[in-house]
C-alpha cells in the first residue's frame, strides 16, 4: 500500500515549468549571453560543415534531377508522384508542432510553451520551405511552377481548381506567410533586447533594424499583443486545414489503399504526433549543448510526451480504421492492397509502423504516465527518432502497390473507374520491386 502511496505521488508530482531562482532579469542575462557572448566552438563550425555538405548535396540532387528529369524517382504511367509525395508529406507533418505550441498553446495560456516555442517555430518556416520544393520539383518543370497561380494572362490560362497540387499550392504558401509573420512578430522584443545590449555597431545595426524601432512602452506592448492573438487565431485552423488539404493528394485518388475518407484527421493527428517527436529531438540536445536544463525542464519533456500520447491514439485508430475499411469494404484491390501490406515484401515496415503507434499505449502504467515520459530524457530522444519516421512509412506500401500494382496485372482502367475493370481473378502474393516492370 504504500509502494503504492508513493508512485501516485511520483506520478502527480510536476515539473516546474522554469527552475527556482531566476528573475526576469536573469533568464534575459542568460539567453541573450547565449547569442551575444557565447564564442564561435569547434563544434559549431563542424555542425556547420555538416549542414553545408548537405545543403549542396541537395543541390547536386534538384539539379541532376532538372538536367535527368522525374523518372530517376522511378515515375511512370500510372505512378506520379513517387518519392516526392513522401518527403512532401514528411515534412509539412514537421511543421504542425511549431504551430500547434506557438498558436493553441497561446490561446489555451498554457506558459510552459514559452521555453520552447521560438525553436519550434523556427523548425516550421524550415519545415515548409522545404516541403514547398517537392511539389514544383516533382512536375519535371519547376520553372513553370507559376502556372499553378491564378493570374491574368493573354491566353487565359486558368489553374485546374479541382487539382489536389493546386490547393497544395494555397494551402502551403498561406501556411508559410502566416508561421513567418508569427515568428518575426514574437521576436521583435526580443530583437530589441539584442540591440540594447549588443556592443558591436554592426549587430546594433541589424537588431535596430528587425526591431522596427520598438522600445517597450505600453503602447507597443498593446499592440504587439494583439497582432500575437490575431495571428495565433489565424494560424490555429491552419494546423487542422493544411494537413487536411495534404491529405487531399492521397483520398481523392481512385487507388486502393488510398481512396478514404479518414485521411483527414488521420494525417493531421500523425503531423502533431511527428511534429511533436521533431520537438523533443531538437529540445533534448539543445537543452544540453547551451546549458538550458533550467528554462527547457522536464515538464516541457513531459508534455510534449503526453501529446505524442493522445494524438498516438488517434494514429492506431486510422491504422484500425484503414484496415477494417479495406475488409469491409468488399473490393478486390483494396483487400489485396491490405494483404500485401501486412504479408508482402513492406509488412516488417508496415508492422514497424504499428507498433510506432501502439507501443506507448502498451507502456502505460497505472501511475498514468508513459514510462518514456518519466524516464531519461535520453529516453525521449530515442522514443522520438523512433515515432518521427511513423508518419509517412505506410504510406510506402501503398504508394507502390497502389499504383504500380494495376499496372503490372495489366489492370490501367482501375484508375479512371472502377467499373471498367475487367472481372479477373487477383493472385494473392507479394510482388517484390523486382517483379514490377517499370
Amino acid at each position: 500500500m504504500a509502494d503504492r502511496m508513493d508512485e501516485v505521488g511520483i506520478a502527480d508530482r510536476k515539473a516546474p515549468v522554469i527552475e527556482p531562482g531566476y528573475t526576469f532579469g536573469t533568464v534575459t542575462d542568460k539567453i541573450s549571453a547565449i547569442v551575444l557572448n557565447r564564442p564561435t566552438s569547434t563544434g559549431w563550425f563542424i555542425g556547420f560543415g555538416v549542414g553545408f555538405m548537405l545543403t549542396m548535396m541537395m543541390l547536386f540532387a534538384i539539379g541532376y534531377l532538372v538536367v535527368r528529369g522525374t523518372g530517376i524517382w522511378g515515375i511512370n504511367i500510372p505512378v506520379g508522384w513517387g518519392f516526392a509525395i513522401v518527403n512532401f508529406v514528411w515534412w509539412i507533418g514537421i511543421g504542425h508542432a511549431g504551430t500547434l505550441i506557438s498558436a493553441i498553446l497561446l490561446l489555451l495560456r498554457q506558459s510552459w510553451r514559452n521555453s520552447i516555442n521560438r525553436f519550434a517555430e523556427a523548425m516550421t518556416l524550415f519545415a515548409v520551405a522545404a516541403a514547398g520544393i517537392f511539389p514544383l520539383i516533382h512536375t519535371g518543370r519547376p520553372w513553370l511552377a507559376y502556372w499553378m497561380a491564378p493570374y491574368p494572362n493573354t491566353m487565359s490560362y486558368w489553374p485546374q481548381f479541382r487539382s489536389p497540387l493546386v490547393w497544395d499550392v494555397f494551402a502551403v504558401s498561406t501556411y508559410f506567410t502566416i508561421s513567418l509573420l508569427f515568428w518575426f512578430v514574437g521576436l521583435i522584443p526580443d530583437l530589441a533586447t539584442l540591440r540594447d545590449r549588443s556592443e558591436n555597431r554592426w549587430a546594433q545595426v541589424i537588431y535596430g533594424t528587425l526591431a522596427m524601432g520598438w522600445r517597450g512602452s505600453a503602447r507597443h506592448w498593446h499592440r504587439y499583443e494583439t497582432m500575437y492573438l490575431l495571428l495565433a487565431g489565424l494560424a490555429t485552423p491552419l494546423v487542422l486545414s493544411v494537413h487536411t488539404v495534404v491529405s487531399f493528394d492521397f483520398a481523392i485518388a481512385i487507388v486502393p489503399g488510398w481512396h478514404t475518407t479518414i485521411f483527414p484527421p488521420y494525417f493531421v493527428a500523425g503531423a502533431i504526433y511527428s511534429g511533436f517527436a521533431m520537438v523533443l529531438m531538437l529540445a533534448i540536445p539543445i537543452r544540453k549543448l547551451y546549458g538550458l536544463e533550467d528554462f527547457i525542464t522536464d515538464r516541457h519533456l513531459q508534455n510534449s510526451a503526453k501529446v505524442m500520447l493522445a494524438t498516438g491514439w488517434i494514429v492506431a485508430y486510422g491504422y484500425g480504421i484503414e484496415a477494417f475499411m479495406g475488409w469491409y469494404s468488399g473490393n478486390r484491390y483494396d483487400m489485396f492492397t491490405l494483404w500485401n501490406r501486412l504479408h508482402g515484401p513492406y509488412a516488417p515496415l508496415q508492422h514497424l509502423c504499428a507498433a510506432g503507434a501502439v507501443d506507448p499505449q502498451a507502456a502505460h502504467q497505472q501511475r498514468g504516465i508513459v514510462l518514456c515520459v518519466a524516464g531519461h530524457p535520453g529516453g525521449h530522444v530515442a522514443g522520438a527518432f523512433r515515432h518521427r519516421g511513423d508518419e509517412p512509412a505506410p504510406r510506402l506500401p501503398e504508394l507502390i502497390l497502389g499504383h504500380v500494382l494495376p499496372h503490372a496485372l495489366g489492370l490501367d482502367d482501375l484508375h479512371r473507374d472502377h467499373r471498367d475493370v475487367p472481372d479477373c481473378d487477383v493472385p494473392v502474393r507479394a510482388h517484390s520491386a523486382h517483379d514490377l516492370d517499370f
